[in-house]
């Protein structure tokens, strides 16, 4: 029986061991989906501290709650170790390692390089390698394929290899793991084969491409269509700024059109894991091919812009009011770069408050989700929320709308709100503004 045939059995059957190589907010959820799926999975860390923690039956990670994994564990399906060793043992390995921006905004793809050479190590016949970490056309099959054939195992016939770009919207209840399609392209024909068979597993609806390549395109095409859309809908608000219009008005009115209209929002800026990050991947892409990427470098640059422009709008509404904004006590409700979650990768308050800072504001936060941050070298704790805290504030910036905060609360308790995110949609007060 071929290496491949067997393989595809051990997925089909659940006899495969399944190796997830980086336990954060893309592994954990996928070791944990497969595990309930009743395969066996291992989940591969670098930082022993969460390996402890799941170990433990604790999650970290604010989709999963920690009774799943303690649920699992006791069916003893999942499995946590910084032992790269037992990479040989598994029949599947999932990478999903970070690839964030360097100080110039190039990609660093240093943690696939460092996954890659660990599971070259002990690489052997019979394996499926999966990258789901985000990065550019051409990494999978130049970057990760050469690593992986060194040892003298050939792809598609030994061990096989594909990309299959991971889709995770931390906090949202609709779209899951297993509701979410997912696209997957292998480097040959068995790979993608392969790959369509273990996917299929947890997931209700697998999308083969014709290569890891396109595979790849797919994920930096979603996440640019937002940053550029985004851009655009940022410089609409500037544009209402301008012209003394309700950007928030003109957006809800055109999105009465029932057809070739997609309303996208405006805000203090790009945060997260993907949006702010993933267009230049393609943007530094092209620039080697002497390819001028246009649309996804202005985009960027207008949607950089955005925290001062947020400023310079608590700067105005302060001047307004006779007020400097030297001295000024501010509060900002919100960190995270999204509603409901916790994560402040990237995310536009923390910009926002480095600003303020910096000219002078005496500035503090209120967020449930997130303890304390760092801003430059300035440590910061998160205030307990009271009425006090407003009424002692010059100004409340709202630069994440959590649904724990109550909006009217918030206006009826503040001298002046500078709404950045339409939290008081439809509210009207002479001490709130809206960007």
């Amino acid at each position: 029986m071929k290496t491949a045939q067997i393989l595809k059995e051990k997925f089909t059957n659940h006899s495969a061991k399944v190796g997830i190589l980086g336990l954060g907010y893309v592994g954990l959820p996928l070791a944990c989906e497969f595990a309930k799926a009743g395969l066996n999975v291992t989940g591969f860390e670098v930082d022993p501290s969460k390996v402890k923690r799941i170990r433990s039956g604790k999650s970290y990670i604010g989709d999963i709650e920690s009774s799943q994994i303690r649920d699992l564990l006791k069916t003893a399906r999942l499995s946590a170790t910084t032992d790269f060793g037992r990479l040989r043992h598994m029949d599947a390995i999932i990478v999903c390692v970070p690839t964030p921006l360097n100080k110039t905004k190039d990609p660093d793809i240093s943690f696939i390089d460092e996954a890659t050479r660990k599971i070259a190590m002990t690489l052997r016949r019979g394996q499926l390698i999966v990258l789901e970490s985000t990065s550019y056309p051409g990494t999978t099959r130049e970057h990760v394929l050469p690593l992986l054939e060194k040892h003298g195992l050939t792809v598609g016939q030994d061990f096989f290899l594909a990309f299959s770009p991971e889709r995770i919207d931390p906090g949202n209840r609709q779209y899951k793991l297993p509701n979410t399609p997912k696209v997957v392209g292998g480097i040959t024909p068995s790979c993608k084969e392969l790959s369509v068979a273990l996917y299929s597993q947890i997931i209700k609806q697998v999308v083969p491409v014709s290569s890891a390549e396109a595979a790849e395109l797919t994920k930096l095409l979603e996440n640019t269509f937002r940053a550029v859309n985004i851009g655009l809908v940022n410089e609409i608000m500037m544009i209402c700024d301008k012209l003394k219009l309700n950007v928030w008005e003109v957006i809800d009115a055109a999105a009465t059109k029932p057809y070739g209209f997609m309303p996208f929002y405006p805000g203090p800026g790009l945060g997260g894991h993907c949006i702010p990050i993933d267009p230049h991947y393609l943007s530094w892409k092209m620039k080697s091919l002497n390819f001028a990427a246009r649309f996804i470098d202005l985009a960027e640059e207008v949607n950089s812009h955005m925290p001062d422009f947020t400023v310079n709008k608590i700067l105005q509404t302060l001047n307004q009011r006779k007020k400097s904004i030297n001295g000024s006590t501010i509060v900002v409700l919100g960190i995270a770069y999204k509603a409901n979650v916790s994560d402040v990768r990237e995310s536009p308050a923390l910009d926002v408050i480095h600003l303020l800072r910096q000219m002078g504001a005496e500035v503090s936060y209120h967020d449930p989700y997130v303890h304390s941050i760092q801003v430059g070298d300035h440590r910061m704790t998160s205030r307990p929320y009271s009425k006090d805290l407003l009424r002692r504030a010059d100004a409340v910036v709202i630069a994440t709308a959590h649904n724990a905060f109550n909006g009217r609360d918030i206006l009826a308790n503040s001298r002046l709100v500078i709404d950045t995110r339409n939290m008081l949609r439809g509210v009207k007060s002479d001490h709130l503004v809206r960007l």
